[in-house]
């Protein structure tokens, strides 16, 4: 089966044919109907590698995001694949787990594909990598590290919106020592949650180094920061984690160790996967929305991809508090 046995069928040219295939708006309504409809009853496959070849666009956008197992990333690139899927684009994953090295993996595979365009989930970076796909005039979106430029536009999530308001919760709700575990501090979106949590605590005469612990993003560095909290002279009242994994690690901790949340000590995550709400109690978190970060990111690449530079003026993600049962007065 081939592209001129559907034209054939539908009574129109070959060029019709490929016109409703690339979904280009020169072909009629009626007419792209009736070409649509033969191409499913002889269930013709087009070949997306010719398609490549003659019109440049190879239909394939890229995402790197930073951690597979993290569940706020599947959440993530299920909405980006929905709103993909319905631009008529397919999406090529990579994962850097964190590690540079991946990352620049990743985009070469990105380069070799010959993707429309790339978005860049992920606070971890090389501007070397970078330089090498605006080099390539590739449309790339990033979240946090990029610099807005003809090829190029940035997502900025306003990480302290959400890290404010939590610290005015637990303030509230009067604790005073109000501990911090931190991302991997090679990231810039960690350093943000970070750098701000540290302002707000100065801010109210609050702050406390011996309340900062260093985490990975992950459940097992919840967990060990959480250790060295209670391992203190005097543990904190309240803990912030930079994510939920984070967090779910620190209630694990806290469990093992007889200690209740939030009777003994009110936790607070960040991003607020599915899962937050199903802990044991339901999790207090700050929403980081997937399907927003999602939907902004892939209409900032159409917008590039399509040269239309008045689509990338207000690129900003809010975060906020969403209180549940985790938190509660001293």
């Amino acid at each position: 089966m081939n592209i001129r046995e559907v034209a054939k069928r539908a009574k129109v040219s070959t060029a019709t044919v490929s016109r409703t295939i690339n979904g280009s708006d020169k072909v009629k309504p009626a007419t792209a109907a009736r070409v649509r409809k033969v191409i499913e009853e002889l269930n013709f496959f087009p070949n997306t590698h010719a398609r490549t070849l003659v019109s440049g666009k190879s239909h394939i956008l890229g995402l790197i995001i930073s951690d597979i197992t993290n569940p706020f990333f599947p959440d993530l690139v299920k909405s980006f694949e929905d709103e993909a899927v319905q631009r008529g684009k397919e999406v090529i994953i990579g994962n850097t787990d964190y590690n540079p090295k991946r990352m620049a993996g990743c985009i070469r595979r990105m380069v070799e594909r010959k993707v429309d365009g790339v978005a860049i989930m992920t606070s971890e970076s090389d501007p070397g990598l970078v330089a090498e796909l605006t080099r390539r005039n590739i449309p790339t979106v990033f979240m946090d590290i990029g610099k807005p430029g003809p090829h190029c536009a940035n997502i900025r999530v306003d990480y302290g919106q959400g890290i404010q308001e939590a610290v005015e919760h637990l303030i509230a709700l009067n604790h005073r020592r109000i501990a911090f575990i931190t991302g991997p501090m090679n990231l810039a979106s960690a350093q943000t949650r970070c750098s701000t949590f540290v302002a707000s605590l100065k801010a109210h005469g609050l702050f406390d180094q011996t309340l900062i612990e260093k985490g990975d993003h992950r459940i097992e560095g919840g967990a060990m920061a959480m250790r060295n909290f209670l391992g203190l002279p005097r543990r904190p009242t309240a803990v912030i984690a930079s994510n939920d994994l984070t967090a779910i690690g620190a209630l694990g901790a806290l469990h093992e160790m007889g200690l209740r949340v939030p009777e003994d000590i009110s936790l607070i995550g960040f991003d607020d996967i599915a899962f937050a709400h199903l802990t044991n109690p339901p999790l207090t978190t700050i929403l980081l929305s997937r399907r927003q970060l999602a939907t902004v990111a892939l209409a900032a690449l159409d917008g590039l991809i399509q040269g239309k530079k008045d689509s990338l003026v207000n690129l900003t993600i809010p975060t906020h508090l969403v209180m549940r049962s985790s938190t509660r007065a001293i």
